[in-house]
This record gives structure tokens, C-alpha cells and sequence, in this order.
């Protein structure tokens, strides 16, 4: 005798919606945890996307900063001669820059190709820096541009010039962003039964920048 259908049916409608509240669970966990994790970076970046979209009307006057200083003639011997390559200040040298200017060229790439001087670039974000060292008088030149904190916050969303660790937290938030939007996506799979809107607006999420894309940008 066939056992009857039903018992069966109820059975998997239950263990259906027990896996569908596991999944909901699990869903709005990850999506509450990814969100606080990128909120502060998501103003961030959300802010310095409109000053960049607007930095040709946004005025910012340049702070030009220079300073001179001398380095000992003893610690002239220990620049390493002219040459195609960018290696470090030695120690005791780059610490005596420090001391002569408000500069610190400690661990940055030089630059020993000429003959006469010894150039050290030291761009950060929202500025240009440079220290130059001449080798016959030991005479120690330093410039920094400083281009205020629109440009700061400007170039750290570029990620220009802002170092290794910076770069490092720009991929984890990009991950923590991932994170956000595919779990919000399959949240509004398992809500749109009920919000009939849901797929429409999505699909114009899709549909506005593409058109913009193809209509307006050549």
C-alpha cells in the first residue's frame, strides 16, 4: 500500500523553511558585520568621490614651505657614488637630513644619477615633498607643497602616493564592500517574493550607468 503523499510534502516544506531560516540568518549576519566593518570607509569614499568629481571648482591655494640646512663634510664621503639606482640614503646620512631640515628621507628611493646632487622625492597624499643634498658643499635643500586636506582626503580615495599599509586596508574594505552587496543581493532574492518592486529597481542599478556609458561617454 502507498504511504500517503502528505506527511512527505510536510516534511520538506519544513525542512525547506528551516534551511531557508538558516540561510536568512547567516545572510544578515554577514551583512550587518560586513556593513559596520565599511560604514566610516563607505562615507569616505562616497565624500572624496563627489570632491574629485568637482576638483576643477573646488579652489585650494598651495603652501609652499622651503628650508636649507648643512650636512657635516665628514658624512659627504659616505654618499655612494653616482650611478642608475635608487637605494636609500645610508642611515647616518638620511638622520642628519633630519636633523638640518624638517624632512626625514630615511628608507625612501633616491635618486644618485647626477653628478653634482643627490635627489630624494617624498610625495604623500595631499602634498609633493622633495629633499636634495649637494655633494660638493654638502649644502641640503628641502621643498614640501602642501595642497590642504580636500586633497589629502582626495588622494587617499586614489590610493596616490599613501604607502603599504593604506593600501593593504583599501583591499580588505573593497572585501568588506563585496561582502555588503552580494549578501544584500541574495537578502533581496529571498524578500522579493513579497516586494514586487525589488528586481525593477535592480535592474535600473544596471540600466542608468550603462545607458550614461554608452550615450554620453566617448
Amino acid at each position: 500500500m502507498t504511504p500517503p503523499a502528505r506527511p512527505k510534502a510536510a516534511a520538506k516544506k519544513k525542512k525547506n523553511k528551516k534551511a531557508r531560516a538558516f540561510w536568512l540568518k547567516q545572510l544578515h549576519t554577514w551583512h550587518w558585520v560586513s556593513a559596520a566593518i565599511s560604514l566610516v570607509g563607505m562615507l569616505l569614499f562616497a565624500a572624496t568621490g563627489i570632491t574629485l568629481n568637482h576638483a576643477a571648482s573646488i579652489g585650494a591655494e598651495p603652501s609652499v614651505t622651503q628650508s636649507q640646512g648643512k650636512l657635516p663634510v665628514a658624512l659627504l664621503a659616505k654618499l655612494p657614488a653616482p650611478g642608475d639606482r635608487t637605494d636609500p640614503l645610508p642611515a647616518e646620512v638620511a638622520k642628519a637630513v633630519a636633523a638640518a631640515v624638517p624632512l626625514d628621507p630615511s628608507g625612501r628611493a633616491a635618486d644618485w644619477t647626477a653628478e653634482d646632487e643627490v635627489y630624494v622625492a617624498m610625495p604623500g597624499p595631499g602634498r609633493d615633498a622633495w629633499v636634495s643634498i649637494d655633494r660638493a658643499s654638502g649644502e641640503v635643500q628641502a621643498e614640501v607643497t602642501d595642497r590642504g586636506w580636500i586633497s589629502y582626503l582626495n588622494d587617499l580615495h586614489k590610493g596616490r602616493n599613501s604607502g603599504a599599509a593604506w593600501s593593504l586596508f583599501i583591499d580588505l574594505f573593497a572585501v568588506a564592500c563585496l561582502v555588503f552587496t552580494i549578501t544584500g543581493l541574495f537578502l533581496l532574492q529571498l524578500h522579493a517574493k513579497h516586494r514586487p518592486m525589488t528586481w525593477p529597481m535592480v535592474g535600473l542599478s544596471l540600466l542608468i550607468p550603462l545607458l550614461l556609458a554608452l550615450l554620453f561617454i566617448h
